[in-house]
């Protein structure tokens, strides 16, 4: 498999699926593009149409969009793993995977994914504290009903986690203040090894997104 990403430092879509792969230990080549570039794209033109990132190529199959790579990853090679075994659970992670993916909007643009920023601060307007209580919420219920299963929002690891990843960066280079629940769910996503590898190579990033460097005073 092939996985087309952005910048590591920026695309928290490319994030999800990549991380997806790296916590089963799935075998992937990885190519970068960098975003926003002169040349950006006439790449992406040669991986999808749609002329966004992530992409996944298996074999002659192209797969766009975070959530649908994952739900094929999910299906073809996790045995649908990607999701948690209970059919209740499933429905739930799925909707929270649904709600992030088309949500949040407010949050996506006052506080773009930046790996190596930090200390920095936006204004938050009610929207934006709206959707920031919700994220909390949703990582707080997490941890009261499956919290004895594991640390992840159902238990064991799953896509759920994986739509949610990037806004665990988010809350740390904007100083986003959680309850308690909530801060430890934050901290198993950014102490994992995965998010570990990835905000290294991001901080080793030499692409600076001007629309994205938000936040400094």
């Amino acid at each position: 498999m092939k996985l087309v990403i952005g910048n590591k430092n920026y695309s928290s879509w490319s994030l999800r699926p990549w991380l997806l792969l790296r916590m089963h230990g799935l075998p992937f080549e990885e190519v970068r593009i960098p975003l926003s570039q002169d040349t950006t794209r006439e790449a992406l033109a040669a991986h999808t149409q749609a002329g966004k990132v992530p992409v996944l190529h298996d074999g002659d199959l192209t797969v766009w969009d975070s959530l649908a790579i994952c739900e094929y990853l999910s299906e073809c090679y996790l045995s649908g793993a990607g999701w948690p075994a209970s059919r209740h659970e499933r429905a739930e992670a799925r909707a929270l995977s649904a709600e992030m993916h088309a949500g949040f909007v407010e949050l996506r643009t006052c506080m773009p994914m930046n790996c190596r920023a930090s200390g920095r601060r936006v204004p938050i307007s009610e929207t934006l504290e709206a959707e920031i209580k919700r994220i909390e919420q949703i990582w707080t219920q997490g941890c009261e009903r499956y919290g004895h299963r594991g640390p992840w929002l159902f238990g064991e690891f799953s896509i759920a986690d994986c739509m949610f990843a990037p806004v665990a960066f988010r809350f740390a280079s904007y100083g986003v203040k959680l309850s308690a629940p909530a801060e430890t769910y934050r901290q198993t996503l950014l102490r994992s090894a995965p998010m570990q590898q990835w905000a290294e190579q991001a901080k080793a990033e030499p692409e600076v997104i001007e629309s994205a460097e938000v936040g400094i005073d």
